[in-house]
């Protein structure tokens, strides 16, 4: 059987159909405004960068027109433009009958795809040869595919082993954990030397012996405080072997966020599942937890300390044959996706071995799920996060967006520990999530103290000269700012080759000059805006990055 890759569409191809749909059954009539701005970006859950690359595709189509001072307004589709509004409105049409469990309303048959080109592999020498047999392999893409592994216990042995041996060609792991001797009886990759030794470091290095021909980094850190953003952003898939919420969570919003597709897999005894999470595409991880679930996560605001120390606590008892099979399942559905197979996101497939049963089901993705949004254009800062400051990127945030500018942050900074009992008080500065239960402990009295915490920082403040990794923020992050109006997105850039080199256990690194210039932005500067590829000049008061 052949089968045609199919493509993706973009957050904003997704909203432009979902809007033509509208237009064409009726529910949005030639001559009506189209609502707010605001209560459609709410609506939607999207950036109001996306909604106005839908607007700017409907428009472009005919389909509606911008008037000046007044709104978006609706246009009659006729001969002229129907073809077009068809196309764009089919797959959320589809999706609309899927969701009221109406039939299709045509035959469902997979494309033909064109003849793949013969090519007989020299099996004495090509490890991968084999695979060219395979229909619809894409040699070139799985071997310049990016995946991101984050866990590497027993599930993300079996899919570290299994990237290896498929020959994906760049692959980046993470974990903040240490070997013991537990692990061996459930770790295909893990050694009795390996003991006290990274997950992360010893997973990489044995992914590098049984495939010399791929290229492996490693992370060891915390997902949730320890990845920029800026590397989710440069991956194809991510495959979370994770047994927590939180850090399930953080993944969640981090691919949500970047717009990239990830595979999560969770095993206990000898039961396990395996879903697919693409934005815009059904429903995400959040959108699966129960309201309990939620409340019990949201409680590390109210209490945070003791919150974190309860969400972290207990290990999930596990064997290795689920993890084999789990694991294999993970890391075919992280294929199809690098080889534009179908996949079906936002389903879950539950497999029981006690009874060997499998089935799928499908979530339903929540209207105010807080993880749907999706980044507009990132600006790429020639910066660093050990030598740039809050004040710095504030100073470029407010040339952008006005003085009124603020920037975000993606988690609670803890600024102080205060003791109530003692009078005490202790500057902190540090995410949250990197705060213990024990440090939040008063060292004179021992009572639990009260964190005081901010997720903004508005230009008020008292430590604006810290540079942001000393707050917290990892390297190659991007930082969002906003004025309460619209968003700006920076991406700390000059991270970049130190950051995602995939040179670990190369047998030749290339030492690269550390020495860096002070670099100076100022009036005109050209900053790099992914946007199609395009280079855009934008305007920045004069700052100066230390570097």
């Amino acid at each position: 059987m052949k089968i045609q890759p199919i493509v993706h569409k973009t957050l904003a191809e997704a909203v432009a159909g979902k809007l033509t749909a509208s237009l064409l059954d009726g529910s949005l009539q030639p001559g009506t405004q189209l609502p707010p701005e605001r209560e459609l970006i709410t609506r939607f859950g999207i950036s109001r960068t996306t909604l106005r690359e839908a607007l700017k595709t409907l428009e472009k189509n005919g389909l509606v027109e911008s008037r000046k001072n007044v709104g978006w307004f609706a246009l009659q589709v006729d001969q002229s433009n129907m073809t077009q509004a068809r196309e764009m409105a089919g797959p959320a049409r589809q999706a609309e009958r899927l969701a009221r469990n109406e039939p299709p309303t045509g035959p469902i048959r997979l494309p033909i795809a064109s003849e793949k080109p013969i090519h007989i592999p020299n099996l004495s020498k090509d490890r991968l040869g084999t695979f060219e047999f395979i229909s619809w392999w894409d040699r070139e893409k799985v071997q310049n595919a990016k995946v991101m592994v984050i866990g590497a216990g027993a599930l993300g042995n079996e899919v570290i082993k299994n990237l290896a041996l498929m020959g994906i060609g760049h692959i980046f792991i993470v974990d903040f954990d240490k070997i013991e001797a537990a692990n061996l009886s459930r770790s295909v990759l893990f050694r009795e030397a390996d003991n006290n030794r990274s997950k992360a470091e010893i997973a990489a290095a044995r992914a590098k012996s049984i495939n010399p021909d791929v290229h492996v980094q490693y992370l060891n850190g915390d997902v949730t405080t320890k990845l920029g953003l800026g590397i989710f952003r440069r991956m194809d898939v991510v495959i979370g072997c994770l047994d927590n919420r939180e850090a399930r969570l953080a993944v969640n919003r981090f691919c949500y966020w970047m717009n990239k597709p990830w595979v999560d897999g969770a095993i206990q005894e000898l039961l396990g599942l395996v879903r697919v999470f693409v934005p815009g595409q059904g429903a995400c991880y959040e959108c699966t937890l129960t309201e309990q679930a939620l409340r019990d996560l949201s409680l590390r605001y109210s209490c945070p300390l003791l919150a974190r120390q309860n969400i972290l606590l207990g290990k999930v008892p596990t064997t290795p044959t689920i993890a084999s099979i789990i694991g294999a399942m993970q890391s075919q559905e992280a294929l199809k996706l690098i080889n534009s197979i179908p996949v079906e996101p936002g389903k879950v497939t539950h497999f029981n071995g006690m009874v060997n049963e499998m089935h799928t089901t499908a979530y339903s993705p929540r209207e105010d799920c807080e993880s749907h949004w999706t980044y507009g254009d990132v600006t790429e800062l020639p910066a660093r996060a050990e030598r740039t400051t809050l004040d710095d990127i504030l100073r470029i945030a407010c040339a952008d967006l006005g003085l009124n500018a603020v920037i975000e942050l993606d988690q609670e900074l803890v600024t102080k520990l205060e003791c109530k009992n003692c009078h005490t008080v202790e500057e902190t500065l540090k995410p949250l999530s990197e705060v213990t239960f024990e440090s939040g402990h008063c060292s004179t009295c021992g009572e639990l103290r009260e964190a005081s915490m901010t997720h903004l920082i508005t230009g008020e403040e008292t430590f604006l000269h810290r540079t942001l990794v000393s707050v917290g923020m990892p390297p190659l992050h991007i930082i969002r700012a906003h004025n309460g109006v619209e968003y700006r997105f920076y991406e700390l850039s000059a991270d970049l080759p130190d950051t995602l080199h995939f040179r670990d256990y190369e047998s030749t690194i290339k030492i690269e000059d550390k020495k860096q210039s002070r670099i100076r932005i100022k009036d005109k500067i050209q900053i790099k805006v992914v946007k199609d590829a395009s280079v855009l000049k934008v305007r920045s008061s004069r700052v100066r990055l230390r570097d």
